[in-house]
């Protein structure tokens, strides 16, 4: 089982905001979400902060489930580069010089370790004991 967050113009430039996106991807929620609040770069580290919260509540409420943190991981998180406002900027000699102000969107999916399959407790473990003392 997974779910899907996605945050879309971000006033953050994308080559910065990967940084932090490649220091948290894969991880578990609840230490990506330690690691996101302790980190020194705070401007790009909150929307992904935020963003994280928001995936976690979003499986709760879908699933129905009362998961921790820690049964839950980063599956995909990608930074990809948005819109981006350009702006000129008065330079010496009568000349301007062009700003690019840009922006991004992020999208994360979050899954389950267990991949949402309910093991049965019927004697599917006994099956496979005894096709391994069979052999």
């Amino acid at each position: 089982m997974q779910t899907t967050a996605r945050l879309k113009d971000s006033p953050k430039s994308p080559r910065k905001m990967r940084l932090v996106a490649d220091i948290v991807r894969g991880m578990d929620a609840d230490k990506a979400l330690y690691i996101l609040k302790l980190h020194n770069r705070k401007t790009y580290a909150l929307p992904l902060e935020k963003l994280l919260r928001s995936a976690i509540a979003s499986y709760k409420e879908k699933h129905e489930a009362n998961v921790e943190g820690n049964e839950l991981y980063i599956k995909i998180l990608n930074v990809d580069s948005g819109k981006s406002l350009k702006r000129v900027q008065a330079a010496p000699q009568g000349r301007a010089h062009r700003v690019r102000k840009r922006y991004n969107h992020i999208t994360l999916i979050l899954a389950s370790k267990h991949g949402g399959e309910e093991v049965e407790a019927s004697g599917n473990i006994e099956e496979t004991e005894e096709t391994n003392n069979n052999e």
